[in-house]
């Protein structure tokens, strides 16, 4: 769109730019310039224009469009990502496209409306506050080689918000990311394989982080367990700017994944500091046939997390002393006293 071609024109310019600099640029004429100036102040700009020197952008909104993200992503990359005002879930939404999109196309909605999480949770995603965006993965690797990504994924979401905002995030196994003992983002992935061979048709990673939220912007219930970069730091942030770090951070997660397994296994064990704390280990996979009928199979367990293992499962140990490397697809893990 015109607009959002001269918002990201405006926003990397350090001083005024000529109205016939941006009709060059953009192939426009003046008047197409001035109606798309007039529309973004409706939207909440603030831009200052002077005879014979043009237009400065002096403020912007925090708003999630693909103007603001095109000045920190660059034309090219923003061809593949959709930006939704509202959407139910942005991994439906790339669901609903999947055979056709690109691979690493990508969805970024400035508001969910039925949010989902790990193990069919609520994902808590108002307008305005946060960063709701999936990622669509075409990989040409087979089903079992494609479990760690998700634990891959959780590195790009710290490399990206240390990036973007100056705070070093932690994780707490397998998918969330926390900060101040509180979660402040979360991932949830799904794998579409074809019925006849078995490959993999799609890998859809959805990951909401939580920007700008307040306090009361959260339900009583996640008070205790849920923050925001804006909470947790005392400051707001750019969301446009962070979406634009955390595309290019799972861009080049795509990249070395699956063969790079080194540098961002030893990010995940250096940023999850669960080693040594007591946890309740939560079946939550389908009992066996001779399990069903008997509570024990999916009773939770105390245990002491050893340490994260290669391949991305988690080393627990038993009250028995029985040790068992977990997997995310078998267990949720709870802290024994509190979140983490």
């Amino acid at each position: 769109m015109t607009k959002d071609s001269v918002v990201s024109i405006l926003k990397n310019a350090k001083d005024y730019v000529s109205g016939e600099v941006i009709s060059k640029e953009l192939g426009i004429s003046r008047a197409a310039i001035n109606k798309a100036v007039k529309s973004l102040r409706s939207e909440g700009y603030t831009i200052d224009s002077v005879t014979n020197k043009g237009y400065i952008l002096i403020e912007g909104p925090d708003h999630l469009t693909a103007g603001e993200m095109q000045s920190y992503l660059g034309e090219q990359r923003m061809k593949q990502v959709v930006c939704l005002e509202t959407t139910p879930s942005t991994n439906l939404y790339l669901h609903g496209i999947a055979y056709e999109a690109a691979d690493r196309t990508v969805a970024v909605a400035n508001e969910q409306t039925a949010g989902r999480g790990r193990l069919g949770r609520t994902f808590e995603s108002p307008k305005d506050t946060g960063i709701y965006l999936s990622y669509l993965m075409k990989p040409k690797v087979a089903p079992q080689d494609a479990t760690t990504i998700t634990a891959w994924t959780a590195v790009a979401v710290c490399r990206a918000i240390e990036r973007a905002c100056d705070v070093s995030p932690e994780i707490k196994w397998v998918n969330d990311i926390i900060l101040d003992h509180k979660k402040v983002s979360g991932i949830l992935t799904e794998m579409s394989l074809e019925s006849e061979t078995g490959r993999i048709q799609s890998i859809i990673i959805g990951i909401g982080i939580n920007v700008n939220e307040g306090e009361g912007d959260f339900p009583k219930e996640l008070r205790d367990k849920a923050t925001s970069l804006r909470i947790a730091t005392g400051q707001g942030f750019s969301r446009a700017k962070l979406a634009a770090a955390l595309i290019e951070e799972l861009d080049a997660m795509y990249d070395a994944w699956p063969t790079e397994s080194g540098r961002y296994l030893e990010e995940y064990q250096k940023r999850c500091k669960m080693t040594a704390k007591e946890v309740s280990v939560i079946p939550v996979a389908p009992a066996t046939p001779e399990e069903v009928g008997k509570d024990a199979a999916h009773t939770p367990r105390h245990a002491v997390v050893l340490g994260i293992n290669q391949d991305f499962s988690i080393q627990v140990k038993y009250e028995d002393g029985t040790m068992e490397a977990l997997n995310s697809g078998e267990v949720s893990i709870r802290g024994m006293y509190g979140y983490l």
